[in-house]
């Protein structure tokens, strides 16, 4: 495995925002944050699974995954995220209790932590409108991605032209849910995304879940562009993979002033 000293990050080829989904690679954490071949890139300083980085790794970390997009610390937006379905509009240096943030400031970077759940980048680019979201099965399930896109029309985006990006997640293949969860999707019109599995599990795809709702929020099927990467690989944190003992990765974008 070589020695990976630069941050590595995942580009969706049509969003034209800064932005990016961070892996492991290119930090200085280590332990139970460290990357296969040198230091990890963990970007949550909360404790988590009984374990916590270091702050002064953890700053390190987010001034490298922002300046490799042009931004500093000081213009990040991160929300305190609890598996809902509220959508704030960002403002660096406050955390608020979210899971989705939207924003026409230029200098601002929008971000939300994952390991597991999906992350979703969008951009308006001629309204200048750029949003963030973090989902999980609640928040797929709560229709988070289209409260995203009508709060970024507020701000002067238009459906048609808001191009999305859904980063890197929990595969279907990876991700049996509980006994609560088939119904709920069923009954939300999102049943076509549940996957049998073996035995007697079902599976659920997240992704194109999201990639549904955006449509249906009026994104173009077309403007949406998914990964296709599973957290549960060695290039990533993963919350199931190491059960709650790891860190988080960073999904950025943002207008830069």
């Amino acid at each position: 495995m070589p020695l990976h000293t630069d941050v590595v990050m995942l580009h969706a080829p049509h969003l034209p925002a800064p932005h990016g989904f961070t892996t492991r690679f290119g930090g200085v954490s280590g332990g139970v944050y460290a990357a296969p071949g040198g230091g990890g890139l963990n970007l949550d300083d909360r404790a988590i699974g009984g374990v916590q980085d270091g702050p002064a790794q953890v700053a390190e970390n987010r001034r490298r995954a922002l300046a490799a997009l042009g931004f500093a610390p000081d213009q990040l937006s991160l929300l305190s995220q609890v598996h809902g379905v509220d959508v704030v509009v960002a403002r660096p240096g406050e955390i608020q209790t979210a899971d989705a943030q939207v924003s026409d400031r230029p200098g601002v970077a929008l971000g939300i932590l994952t390991a597991d759940c999906y992350p979703l980048l969008l951009c308006d680019a001629e309204a200048g409108v750029v949003g963030a979201a973090h989902a999980g099965w609640k928040g797929t399930l709560g229709r988070v991605a289209e409260r995203t896109v009508n709060a970024m029309q507020r701000l002067g985006a238009r459906p048609e032209r808001i191009r999305a990006a859904v980063g890197p997640g929990i595969s279907a293949e990876r991700y049996a849910v509980g006994p609560e969860v088939p119904g709920q999707f069923e009954a939300a019109g999102l049943g076509s995304h549940l996957r049998s599995g073996q035995p007697d599990l079902v599976h659920l795809d997240l992704a194109t879940a999201n990639r549904q709702v955006l449509e249906e929020a009026g994104v173009p099927g077309g403007q949406i562009w998914l990964s296709g990467r599973c957290t549960f690989g060695a290039d990533f944190y993963s919350h199931r993979r190491d059960a709650g003992r790891t860190g988080r990765m960073l999904a950025l974008i943002g207008v830069r002033a």
